[in-house]
């Protein structure tokens, strides 16, 4: 069984729904939020590719979303009650970053997903990505803001890098 990396999917895609909210009503928002949810989770994937890789990250802790909510121009946590916020505590910059990235580039995407297929995370259990993959026009009007190229630029671009040679051919999925 892996270490469960739910923490840091369920906190990092709460931060890209905050950050960029979904347009409309209730379906909008769990679709919003689906796309997310799915985003983030090939990101973490690819970034903590191995059972211990996610049991460090469990350990150590992912960092926080102090820099993104500044980069965002979010409010600071000064002033709300801590249990409020102490979900921020387990966002990890990077793959709400490379989320970011596969949430607005579908070839992106569609590398992320297929450099996962044979790993340890996809090996015990059939997954899908469907609205990270193939969004409809109700999917991409939900998460209008989430899959905006220019509003989540300066996300995407923080560790694009990194991505990008995580999934260059003949790469080996290590954190």
């Amino acid at each position: 069984m892996l270490a469960d990396l739910s923490p840091l999917i369920a906190a990092t895609a709460r931060w890209l729904t905050v950050a960029y909210p979904p347009c409309g009503g209730a379906l909008s928002v769990a679709l919003c939020e689906a796309q997310a949810r799915q985003a983030v989770t090939v990101a973490a994937w690819l970034r903590y590719p191995t059972e211990m890789d996610a049991a460090l990250v469990a350990l150590a802790g992912p960092g926080g979303a102090a820099r993104l909510d500044w980069l965002t121009g979010a409010e600071p946590a000064d002033g709300h009650p801590a249990e409020e916020w102490a979900w921020r505590t387990w966002v990890d910059e990077v793959v709400a970053s490379w989320a970011a990235a596969l949430l607005t580039d579908a070839e992106l995407a569609d590398q992320a997903v297929a450099a996962l297929a044979g790993s340890e995370h996809t090996a015990s259990q059939p997954v899908e990505f469907r609205r990270l993959l193939a969004p409809d026009a109700r999917d991409r009007r939900a998460a209008a803001l989430l899959r905006h190229p220019d509003l989540l630029a300066p996300v995407a671009d923080l560790h694009l890098d990194q991505l990008l040679d995580r999934l260059a051919p003949g790469e080996r999925l290590a954190a």
